[in-house]
C-alpha cells in the first residue's frame, strides 16, 4: 500500500507553478524525508496531501487510495505544520481537551503520560513553553490521535541540536513501535540521516529523485544522505521558486 500517491500533481498560484508534474508513490511503513531548497514545493506538496490545498492539475490520494482531504483520509492522518501552531493562551491541559474534542480518536492517557515524562506541566500556557517543549506538545497531540500517517512540515527548523535530537528520537520510536508511516520535510539533513528510509528530493517544484535511501545511496555511490542530496541539487543547479 502507498500512503501517498500523486499523479501529474500540480499547484499554481497565478502564473507561478509551486508544484508541477509531480508523480510519486510513497510506500507504507517508511520514514520518508522530503528534501529540497527553499521554494522547492515541499510545503505545497504536504498541504495537498492533507487536503489544505486543492490541486491545479493531477490528483493525490493517501492511505491506499483515499482522496486527500476526505473524511476517511483525515481520520488516519495527523499533521504538524511549520512553527508548531498551538493556541498560545491555552494551558497544556486545555490543548489536550480541545484536540480530543475535535477528533474521533484520541488517546488522552497517552498524551498526559508522555507530557509527564517530558516534564511539561499541564497547567502551563502553551505560549510560555520553550520552543522544544512546544514542538513536543504539538507532536504529542498528533501522536495521541494514533494516526496511520504522520506528516511533519519543517518540525525541527527552529530547535536547538538537543531538542532536534529528542524530537526526532520520538518520531522514530513511534514509527517503529506503532507501525506508523511518516512523511517529513526538513532542511536539517544531518537529522534525517538517522531516521529516513525513503527520500523524495524536490527542486523548482518538481520531483528530481525518489526511492529507498539504501538503494539511492548504492546507485549513486554516495556515503551519506546529505552528500546525495547536496550532490544532486548542485548537479541540477536549480534556483528556488516561490511556493
Amino acid at each position: 500500500m502507498n500512503v501517498v500517491e500523486a499523479s501529474g500533481l500540480g499547484k499554481r498560484y497565478g502564473r507561478t507553478w509551486a508544484l508541477r508534474e509531480c508523480t510519486l508513490q510513497i510506500p507504507a511503513g517508511r520514514v520518508a524525508a522530503l528534501v529540497g531548497p527553499n521554494g522547492a514545493g515541499k510545503s505545497t506538496l504536504l498541504n495537498l496531501a492533507v487536503g489544505l490545498s486543492v490541486p491545479s492539475a493531477g490528483a493525490v490520494t493517501v492511505l491506499g487510495g483515499r482522496p486527500a482531504g476526505s473524511p476517511a483520509a483525515l481520520d488516519g492522518i495527523a499533521f504538524v505544520a511549520q512553527d508548531t501552531p498551538l493556541y498560545k493562551n491555552l494551558s497544556v491541559a486545555d490543548m489536550i481537551y480541545v484536540t480530543r474534542s475535535l477528533n474521533r480518536r484520541f488517546d488522552r492517557r497517552y498524551a498526559k503520560a508522555r507530557l509527564g515524562e517530558l516534564g511539561i506541566p499541564l497547567t502551563r500556557r502553551a505560549g510560555r513553553l520553550s520552543g522544544g517543549q512546544q514542538a513536543q506538545l504539538a507532536l504529542t497531540l498528533a501522536l495521541a490521535r494514533r494516526p496511520r500517517l504522520l506528516i511533519l512540515d519543517e518540525p525541527v527548523a527552529m530547535l536547538d541540536p538537543v531538542a532536534r535530537h529528542d524530537f526526532m528520537a520520538t518520531v522514530l520510536a513511534a514509527a517503529a513501535g506503532d507501525g506508523m508511516s511518516v512523511l517529513l520535510s526538513s532542511h536539517v539533513l544531518t537529522e534525517l540521516e538517522r531516521v529516513a528510509s525513503y527520500l523524495i528530493l524536490l527542486a523548482r517544484g518538481q520531483v528530481r529523485l525518489a526511492g529507498e535511501v539504501a538503494d539511492l545511496l548504492a546507485t549513486h555511490g554516495q556515503a551519506s544522505l546529505e552528500e546525495l542530496a547536496m550532490t544532486y541539487l548542485l548537479e541540477t543547479h536549480t534556483p528556488a521558486v516561490p511556493r
